[in-house]
C-alpha cells in the first residue's frame, strides 16, 4: 500500500510513461490527420483559414503537423522538434478555431496540446528512435 503513494520517480516507469504518451498522442492524432491527408491528395482544398495564410496553406500545415509530425512522435524521432508544429496546430484549434466555443468543444485540442508540451519539455525517453540515434 505504501508503494501506491510513493513520489520517487523510477527511470523505467518514466520512460514507459513517455512511450505511452507518444504512442497515444501521435497515434490518436493520426485518426484526425489521415482524413485531411486524403482531402489534400484528392485536391479538395476547402479548409478553414484561422490565421490568414489561406485555406490551402492551412490545410498543408495541418496535415504536416497531424500526419508527418505524429508519425515522428510515435517513432520517437526528433520528438521535441515534431512537437512544435503539433503544439502550434493544437493552440490554433483550441484558442482560435474553437476560441468562442464552450469548453467541451476545445477540450480535445487542449488535451493534445498538454501532451505535446510535455513531450517538448521531456523529450522522447529511452524507448525511442532518438535514443538509438543518440547512442551512435
Amino acid at each position: 500500500m505504501k508503494k501506491l503513494f510513493q513520489t520517487k520517480l523510477n527511470n523505467t516507469s518514466v520512460d514507459l510513461s513517455l512511450l505511452l504518451l507518444r504512442l497515444a498522442t501521435g497515434g490518436f492524432m493520426l485518426t484526425h490527420g489521415f482524413p485531411k491527408l486524403q482531402r489534400l491528395l484528392a485536391g479538395e482544398m476547402q479548409f478553414g483559414d484561422p490565421i490568414g495564410l489561406g485555406p490551402e496553406v492551412s490545410l498543408v500545415l495541418t496535415v504536416f503537423a497531424e500526419v508527418v509530425c505524429s508519425i515522428l512522435i510515435v517513432l520517437g524521432l526528433g520528438t521535441r522538434l515534431a512537437a512544435i508544429p503539433s503544439i502550434v496546430t493544437m493552440a490554433v484549434a483550441a484558442f482560435i478555431v474553437h476560441g468562442a466555443d464552450p469548453f467541451g468543444r476545445k477540450e480535445m485540442a487542449l488535451l493534445y496540446l498538454v501532451g505535446y508540451v510535455v513531450l517538448l519539455l521531456s523529450g522522447s525517453g529511452k524507448f525511442s528512435g532518438d535514443r538509438i540515434i543518440s547512442k551512435k
